[in-house]
């Protein structure tokens, strides 16, 4: 084979090889790119479906304070649609503490008026969200 021919096919071959190399590192970079941009839309709109069920939550639990019974059924329907979409982005834990908070919110509004004003106990009870924040931060940090 002609030397000429020799040099040729090697510069070709690593000009070839060059390109090959860079168009894998570009493409993979770029990949990982947009999974970790996925990953981070995905954390923000569980963060914002987690506030939004904690003000709602909050919001129904103090008119279950302040009233003797639950006047309009349809004010527990935001709750119900929220966790709803729950169900569709956070883990079943999440989801199940909850509708373990609605359950509490309801159960709140069938308590008499003698029943909420008994001195509550100091072990964190009156807090009804507790377990479903800390439920959240898990999924939110890992």
């Amino acid at each position: 084979m002609n030397p000429a021919y020799l040099s040729a096919l090697s510069a070709l071959a690593g000009s070839s090889i060059g390109a090959l190399a860079s168009f894998a590192t570009t493409w993979l970079t770029q990949r990982h790119q947009d999974y970790a941009d996925r990953l981070g839309r995905e954390g923000a709109r569980r963060e914002r479906l987690f506030g939004e069920y904690i003000e709602l939550a909050s919001k129904m639990y103090s008119d279950a304070l302040a009233q003797d019974r639950l006047d309009d059924p349809a004010k527990l329907v935001p709750l119900y649609a929220t966790i709803n979409k729950l169900r569709l982005f956070a883990t079943p834990a999440t989801t199940k503490a909850a509708e373990a908070v609605l359950s509490r919110i309801i159960e709140t509004y069938s308590l008499s008026r003698a029943e909420l004003e008994r001195p509550t106990q100091q072990d964190g009870s009156h807090d009804i969200l507790f377990t479903f924040t800390q439920s959240c931060r898990a999924e939110l940090i890992g």
